[in-house]
């Protein structure tokens, strides 16, 4: 029963994340921002990573490759922040205002 739980769960889970990845796909296509494209990247790659763990009835969850994935996904998240923070190349700030 614990193990058909969790399959459930991680299919919601699943389908949650490719319905939000669809939906920065759509702010991307129409601002064509990459902050959109990389939080859809990573909603899709957590998407991926949730079925292939459940296809694979392997419940031990400690193994390098699921924190990689998870790293990798996280990482594009941390990476588009940075990157719609940070002053653009080849402007110049005035710091005399």
């Amino acid at each position: 029963m614990r193990n058909e739980l969790n399959d459930l769960f991680a299919g919601g889970i699943a389908m949650a994340s490719f319905v939000i990845a669809l939906c920065f796909l759509r702010f991307w296509r129409s601002s064509r921002d990459r902050f959109f494209l990389y939080f859809a990247l990573s909603f899709g790659i957590e998407g991926v990573h949730r079925i292939v763990s459940a296809l694979s009835y392997d419940d031990n969850e400690d193994s390098p490759l699921h924190y990689l994935v998870r790293l990798l996904a996280y990482g594009l998240i941390l990476w588009a922040i940075l990157e719609k923070n940070l002053p653009a190349r080849g402007t110049r700030r005035d710091d005399r205002s």
